[in-house]
């Protein structure tokens, strides 16, 4: 299903054909169909003042050639293309790229590839001349024009540069192949007499591709040159007798389809995301302007309320149901290959429902009582982990994390309770809560309910009356009380940094003894902060009213009921704070102006 998916997508999209890549061409040689220069000095394509120093054009690649001597076709570095000194090899490089041009001239009988032959076989680097204003350098990459065609976008060179691709790499596997460590036969190994098999992704009867050449990069813990989807090359991977790629036949144009669409979906950022140590990519079936991933890694809040909008808008209109299909995957390394660990087939637009659903469900207030921003992927997972020098230790990221925050967003999975542990145990270790865990915390209590109003736990709510609830807003209240007694001197803890996990796990055990702790604070503000003693004591005796007594113990689910109603509490707190000192502002403001009015009056008087 995953390779189907992948070739379809290829179909839609223009990609690179075989062996080509996007690239960056410094310089272009003009000539004419028998082989002559047009232009000397040559023409570059970079812009001083954009500092660009090409145009991006598809191109040949061989890939990494390091060391070795390999040329690309009619494209590549002005040493391999035109000789440019560099050092001992460069003769070799250039005479390796002569000769495939060369190959490439008597296979295709193209004109404009005979006319690059033709000024190949005279050329020497000295007979160039170089623009006053601009050297060109030996790893600059120099492309060929023939009367305004590139070579390179004709079909027959695209054709002919994808049979040397496939040549080369299929050399290539069998050179790099330990025989000690295979249980193969050397003929069915090398690929020479394949049997004929039914194609996994198109179903027509082909010799199957050996081995599958592309290998996919940027997978996370996977190896610099990319991994491979499909390979098999220890006895207990292999199935029905077949080894290599041969486990899952697949003929060579399909090869190159879903290998093509793969690498095209990891390279690009609006189809792509990296999870601790999965790679997700996303797509769908036909050209649609929703892109998950982009909203994942960086909400932004209007984009996530546009989200909002247009999903239940188009629950109310909608006559039919979205037939366009959303696909994602996710990708982890596994030695020297791809393990596929998650895979998502639904519509768009129930896709989009998750995902409008998953952003609700972390709507809760911030610290100061405001509308809270859209949390990322990134922000949510890092929630659960301890940080080291100021940052994330990824290393203790557990992987399924990333798993069930995704399976949230696309398919409403409810987050499993093992995520709320993670959670409350990171508040206990730290004697606080942060604003991601907050989110988090409501996510995974609220993912277990199929109905729930979109306002619902975003704020302090007056009708909870649980008591695990209750007793996370008289922590905040009491923290509240502490904190004004002492100002203006700074407290060194509160009692949240003393008390907060003995609180949260079992309250009867502390609360007592904070209760009689505030009395002095109280006692305090009584005679200092009269206002503040007023407001905050019938604060008490609110929370406290609905409490008959304080629970022993108090299980996962209630601890993090506890969490949130005491973020909720102090976000609400600090809002009526700031409001109040916007309130008081206001009134000098208002002082002041009578007074000038009322000056202005008196002057008026006088003069008269």
């Amino acid at each position: 299903m995953l390779l189907q998916k992948l070739a379809e997508y290829a179909e839609r999209r223009d990609l690179p054909p075989i062996g080509y890549k996007r690239g960056q061409v410094s310089w272009v040689i003009e000539l004419d169909m028998s082989g002559q220069l047009l232009s000397n000095p040559p023409t570059y394509l970079g812009d001083p003042e954009s500092k660009t120093r090409g145009v991006i054009r598809t191109i040949p690649d061989v890939g990494n050639r390091s060391s070795n001597i390999v040329a690309n076709l009619l494209t590549d570095t002005a040493e391999y293309a035109l000789g440019m000194p560099r050092d001992a090899k460069t003769s070799q490089r250039h005479q390796a790229f002569v000769e495939l041009v060369k190959r490439c001239a008597e296979s295709t009988k193209e004109p404009s590839v005979k006319a690059v032959e033709r000024f190949l076989q005279n050329f020497q680097w000295g007979m160039l001349q170089m623009p006053k204003d601009r050297k060109m350098r030996p790893e600059e990459v120099v492309a060929f024009c023939v009367e305004g065609i590139w070579p390179v976008d004709r079909d027959e060179v695209q054709e002919f540069w994808a049979d040397e691709f496939w040549a080369r790499v299929m050399k290539e596997k069998e050179d790099e192949e330990d025989s000690s460590t295979q249980e193969i036969d050397e003929r069915e190994l090398s690929g020479a007499a394949p049997k004929e098999m039914q194609c996994l992704i198109c179903g027509k009867v082909a010799a199957p591709v050996p081995r599958h050449p592309f290998k996919i990069p940027g997978i996370p813990g996977g190896k610099a040159k990319g991994n491979a989807l499909i390979s098999a090359n220890f006895p207990a991977a292999y199935s029905y007798g077949q080894s290599e790629s041969r486990i899952s036949p697949c003929c060579k144009k399909c090869v190159e389809a879903y290998s093509q669409a793969a690498i095209d979906l990891v390279r690009d950022d609006d189809t792509s995301i990296r999870m601790g140590p999965f790679r997700y990519i996303f797509w769908t079936r036909e050209e649609c302007p929703f892109s998950p991933a982009l909203m994942l890694r960086d909400p932004k809040p209007e984009e996530v309320k546009e989200l909002m909008t247009s999903v239940f808008k188009g629950r109310d209109t909608a006559t039919q149901i979205d037939a366009n299909r959303f696909y994602a995957t996710a990708f982890s390394a596994s030695g020297g290959r791809v393990a596929v660990r998650d895979w998502v087939d639904t519509t768009v637009d129930d896709a989009q429902r998750s995902l409008a659903r998953y952003f609700i469900l972390q709507n809760i207030v911030d610290v100061y009582g405001g509308e809270g921003r859209p949390l990322s992927l990134y922000d949510l997972a890092n929630a659960t982990i301890p940080r080291r020098n100021n940052k994330p230790d990824r290393k203790q990221l557990n992987p399924n994390v990333c798993q069930v925050l995704m399976r949230l967003a696309f398919e409403q999975d409810p987050l499993p309770m093992w995520l709320l542990f993670q959670a409350v145990k990171r508040n206990r270790a730290e004697q606080r809560i942060t604003y991601p865990r907050a989110a988090l915390i409501k996510m995974v209590l609220l993912s277990q309910q199929s109905n729930i109003e979109e306002d619902f736990m975003v704020k302090r709510d007056p009708e909870n009356q649980h008591p695990a609830y209750l007793c996370g807003k008289l922590l905040a209240v009491l923290e509240s009380v502490q904190e004004e007694a002492a100002k203006p001197r700074q407290l060194n803890s509160t009692i949240v940094d003393r008390f907060y996990g003995t609180a949260s796990s079992a309250p009867a055990s502390v609360f007592g003894h904070l209760l009689r702790g505030a009395q002095a604070h109280l006692s305090k503000l009584r005679k200092e902060k009269r206002g503040y003693y007023v407001a905050l004591g019938k604060k008490l005796e609110e929370v406290q009213s609905g409490l008959s007594t304080f629970p022993k113990t108090l299980t996962l689910e209630q601890q993090g009921l506890f969490s949130l109603g005491y973020w909720h509490q102090r976000a609400a707190d600090r809002a009526g704070a700031i409001a109040y000192k916007q309130s008081q502002q206001d009134e000098d403001q208002e002082a002041i102006e009578l007074e000038e009015r009322i000056s202005i009056k008196g002057g008026d008087l006088n003069e008269h």
